[in-house]
């Protein structure tokens, strides 16, 4: 029997990730990482049962770790998920994952975490709720606009995909 690891890859992502990820799983135990999984399932299952009714959910039934939403319903009133992403923004959240799976138009994949409580989730939810109210009230103006009180402000996509700057220039 041979006395080695096997052959050894270049590269199988940022050994950081790695320390991090194992340390994770060890604090928890067994049955600990079995409760934040489920943990995370019940949380993503929530946030599907409350926002099915104002955004439109392309598959029946109950989600994963992962609830999948797609801008359907506001884009017929003119506005994009990229539009929500920013507006979340403008309220203090992170955006969710924006365009993915690339199978679907308009999607956003919300994955909320484990350890987020019934008050954190539901602030989610209503901030959710406003958007797409105020977006079938026709008040879709702002969410062109947003994110307006941010450091930096909406970038230009489309001309940064056909005009990148690749290189920091000083301003003068």
């Amino acid at each position: 029997m041979p006395e080695t690891l096997g052959r050894l890859r270049g590269f199988v992502g940022q050994f950081g990730m790695h320390v991090r990820a194992l340390s994770y799983m060890m604090s928890h135990g067994a049955d600990g990482l079995k409760q934040v999984s489920e943990d995370a399932v019940l949380n993503a299952n929530y946030l599907l049962s409350q926002l099915k009714d104002v955004f439109y959910v392309p598959y029946e039934g109950p989600c994963m770790h992962e609830c999948l939403l797609t801008d359907k319903k506001q884009k017929e009133k003119g506005v994009e998920t990229i539009d929500i992403a920013k507006a979340l923004t403008e309220y203090g959240y992170h955006p969710m994952t924006v365009y993915f799976p690339l199978v679907l138009p308009g999607t956003m994949l919300i994955e909320p975490t484990e350890t987020e409580s019934l008050d954190a989730l539901d602030r989610f939810v209503t901030t959710m709720k406003t958007i797409a109210s105020d977006v079938e009230k026709g008040d879709t103006e702002k969410y062109h606009n947003f994110p307006i009180s941010t450091p930096r402000r909406r970038l230009d996509e489309v001309k940064a995909a056909r005009q990148p700057v690749l290189r920091w220039k000083e301003a003068s």
